[in-house]
């Protein structure tokens, strides 16, 4: 087991690794930007290393500075949580090219999920439903139509390199497929250097369904699960549940054994989650996140498991040590993500937290790096905290979430705790009647 780990990351995901870390008596290292030296992972953390300026791509984006504060600090592995290098196989490499462990999947299989066409391509040989499209990148406008013509209108072209709803266009009609193409590409080379797009079938009312896996270097793959996190503004998830209130167990049972037989044969390793678009009883694969996900503190409590320790574990060549029937599924769980915007119109809101007070009791746990007197920068993501609550059944979880939302208390900045709070007491979200498209249209009719 190593002695010591680097944490490549800042926030509450660099604090939670943190506390892995702590509990298997593995000393950590945090790096932090200047606008970061009074973060809570620094001040908890055994070490830490300044490694540049506000700006990620001169600190959390640095990887010599990163690799420079391992070296200098001794650390054995790095852990990059999730965003920023975490999906990035040439980091990957590098890390490990210095002697160094990466916590994570090998840099081939980032390098392959990755990219979106590739990532159907490899899915699909594995035996892994798709979204009906084209089967890879589209070369011209031409193409375009034939693939639409082909599956039906109305279709979305999206970007290969694509994340977070960049580069994703829906053209209802042929007449519009020329402007979506247009639009799709132009964003797409703008946010990821890259113009390769492809085309999927567009779903009219498809919930969104991971489904979270964990694979380690002897051969064993297992599932924890599904994550329903449908609940989306602008293709950015806002609240996220385990289970899905729209599967049955046959059903969670037929897909992951679908998936993780598909990884053991791609010898993957570490955490992972696969993406589907659920629609009329059918899974559709439609990308896979080679990390640890934001959400996964919802598949801890409801299968009791550290992930973040088993992640450390496999990286340092420790075997699962149980199977798929060893697994269990227990109650109900619901994440609400806690970001610094204004609730109606999600503009971030940095500044300064002058009051901070967190729920607590029983089934209630948040997952934060705030306090009292800090300062929200504005410089990165604006999620402050993760409220996750568990309960033996979703209608205990949505009151148990109610009560801790009503407990928990900012200051100083806006935050959207009421559209969270809207949300848990609609009738529709309530019975779990509920699709990708439902938020943007919950928000729009002003609820």
């Amino acid at each position: 087991m190593f002695s010591k780990i680097l944490i490549a990351n800042r926030g509450e995901i660099a604090l939670r690794v943190l506390r892995a870390c702590r509990e298997m008596g593995i000393r950590s290292v945090a790096v932090h930007s200047t606008a970061d030296a009074d973060a809570m992972h620094v001040r908890l953390a055994d070490e830490a290393v300044c490694i540049g300026p506000p700006s990620a791509r001169d600190s959390y984006l640095n990887v010599a500075a990163i690799l420079s504060a391992a070296t200098i600090t001794g650390a054995e592995a790095i852990h990059p949580g999730y965003g920023f290098l975490s999906e990035n196989a040439d980091f990957a490499e590098t890390v490990e090219a210095h002697g160094l462990a990466f916590i994570g999947p090998t840099a081939e299989h980032i390098r392959t999920m990755g990219d979106k066409i590739s990532a159907k391509t490899t899915m699909e040989a594995l035996g892994v439903p798709l979204v009906p499209g084209s089967d890879g990148e589209l070369l011209s406008i031409e193409e375009a139509y034939e693939v639409a013509d082909r599956v039906g209108y109305p279709v979305l072209i999206k970007a290969a390199a694509g994340g977070g709803g960049r580069g994703m266009k829906v053209a209802q009609t042929r007449e519009e497929l020329p402007e979506a193409w247009s639009v799709a590409r132009t964003e797409s080379l703008a946010a990821f250097g890259n113009d390769a797009v492809y085309l999927e079938k567009y779903l009219d009312k498809p919930r969104h369904i991971e489904l979270q896996i964990m694979g380690d270097t002897h051969g064993n793959v297992v599932h924890f699960g599904e994550r329903d996190c449908s609940l989306q503004r602008r293709h950015q998830k806002l609240l996220e549940e385990a289970g899905s209130p729209a599967l049955t167990a046959e059903e969670r049972d037929a897909i992951g054994a679908t998936a993780t037989a598909a990884l053991s044969k791609m010898g993957y390793r570490n955490a992972g989650t696969l993406e589907f678009l659920y629609q009329d009883g059918q899974f559709c694969f439609i990308e896979m996140n080679t990390r640890l996900q934001v959400e996964h503190p919802v598949t801890e409590m409801v299968c009791d498991v550290d992930l973040v320790r088993e992640q450390i574990r496999i990286a340092a060549g420790e075997p699962l040590g149980y199977s798929q029937k060893d697994i269990t599924f227990s109650g109900h769980a619901i994440e609400c993500r806690i970001n610094a915007e204004d609730p109606d119109t999600f503009i971030p809101s940095p500044g300064t937290i002058t009051v901070y007070h967190p729920p607590g009791g029983l089934g209630v746990r948040i997952d934060s790096a705030v306090y009292a007197g800090y300062r929200v920068p504005p410089y990165y993501d604006s999620m402050i905290a993760k409220l996750i609550v568990h309960a033996p059944t979703r209608a205990a979880a949505i009151a148990r979430m109610s009560r801790a939302l009503d407990e928990l208390v900012v200051e100083g900045v806006s935050t959207v705790v009421p559209l969270h709070r809207r949300i848990l007491a609609d009738p529709e979200f309530q019975k779990g009647d509920y699709t990708i498209h439902w938020l943007e249209n919950f928000t729009a009719r002003g609820k």
